[in-house]
C-alpha cells in the first residue's frame, strides 16, 4: 500500500504546478529545496530548524538550517497549506485528467483511505500528527492525497523509530541504505551531508561490522536493513488492519490507475531516495 500511495504524495514535490504555486508565495524554485521544506514542514507551523531536522531525521542539520525557518520569512504556514492544497489539485488534474479527478472510482478511494489514515495513531509520530491534525479538504482528490499524506508520515516516523532501535544515526541511515543498492550515494548526497560526515558515518558503520572496505553492506550489515524494514512494516500495519483485507485490497485495486499515471508522467526522478517503485 504504501508503494501504491507513496507516488501519489510525492509528485508534489517535482510537479510544475507545484513550483508555480511556491513561486507565486516567493520561494525560489530554481530548485526544489525551498518549497520542499515549506510544503513539507508546514503542518508542523513556524517551526525552527532544530524540530524540523529532528522530524525530517535524515537531512544534514545544516541543509534544513539553509532553508528554515527562513522558508516563514516567505510565507506563513497557513498560506503554504492553502497553496499546497491548490498545488495538489492541479497536479493531480494535470497527470491523472479531469474525468478521474471527478470521478467515482477515486472518490470511493479517497473514502477508503481515508478511514485507513484516520485510523493511525499519532502518539509518538509528530509528523503524521500534525497533518492529521490539518482539516480534512472537501474535494475527493484532496482528500485523497491527505490521506496518503498522513499514512506516509506515519510510515516515515514509524521507520524513524525502527532506525533508532538499530542504532542507525541520520547519517549513518543513509550510508546503510546506499550500502544495501538502494540507491547510489550520489543520490544520497541530496541530503546535505560533506563527504566527511559521510566517511565518519561509514566508518562508524564498518567498527559495527555492517559494511566491508568498499563501502557495501556486509551480510550482517544488510540482515540489520532488512530488521528496520521489517520493523517499519510491522509499526506501519494497524492503519490496514483496521481498514480490514478487503477493503485494503478494494483500495488496491482502485489506486493502481493513479499510480500508473504519476509514475508514466515522468515527473519523478528514476532514481530517487523515497524507495518508490516504477513501471
Amino acid at each position: 500500500m504504501w508503494h501504491l500511495l507513496e507516488p501519489l504524495h510525492a509528485v508534489l514535490y517535482y510537479a510544475p504546478e507545484a513550483f508555480a504555486e511556491a513561486a507565486a508565495l516567493g520561494y525560489d524554485v530554481d530548485e526544489r529545496w525551498p518549497s520542499y521544506f515549506a510544503w513539507r514542514a508546514a503542518p508542523l507551523g513556524a517551526a525552527g530548524s532544530a524540530r524540523v531536522t529532528s522530524a525530517f531525521y535524515s537531512f544534514a542539520p545544516g541543509m534544513v538550517a539553509r532553508y528554515v525557518p527562513a522558508a516563514w520569512d516567505v510565507a506563513g504556514p497557513g498560506d503554504v497549506l492553502a497553496a499546497r492544497l491548490r498545488a495538489v489539485d492541479l497536479t493531480y488534474r494535470a497527470v491523472l485528467g479531469d474525468d478521474v479527478v471527478e470521478g467515482p472510482e477515486l472518490a470511493e478511494a479517497a473514502a477508503l483511505a481515508r478511514r485507513a489514515a484516520e485510523a493511525a495513531g499519532t502518539a509518538g509520530r509528530p509528523l503524521a500528527a500534525a497533518v492529521a491534525g490539518l482539516p480534512w479538504p472537501d474535494a475527493p482528490h484532496l482528500v485523497l492525497w491527505q490521506a496518503a499524506t498522513i499514512l506516509r508520515e506515519h510510515r516515515g516516523d514509524g521507520h524513524l523509530a525502527a532506525l533508532l532501535a538499530a542504532g542507525l544515526d541520520p547519517a549513518e541511515a543513509l550510508v546503510s541504505f546506499a550500502a544495501v543498492g538502494a540507491a547510489t550515494e550520489a543520490t544520497f548526497a541530496s541530503r546535505g551531508w560533506s563527504d566527511a560526515e559521510w566517511a565518519a558515518a561509514r566508518e562508524r558503520l564498518a567498527a559495527r561490522g555492517l559494511v566491508g572496505p568498499d563501502g557495501t553492506a556486509t551480510e550482517a550489515g544488510r540482515a540489520l536493513r532488512a530488521e528496520v524494514e521489517l520493523r517499519t512494516d510491522e509499526l506501519a500495519a494497524a492503519p490496514w488492519a483496521a481498514l480490514g483485507q478487503d477493503a485494503t485490497a478494494r483500495l488496491s485495486e482502485l489506486l493502481g490507475g493513479p499510480w500508473l499515471a504519476v509514475i508514466g508522467s515522468g515527473l519523478l526522478p528514476a532514481e530517487n531516495t523515497l524507495g518508490i517503485g516504477k513501471i
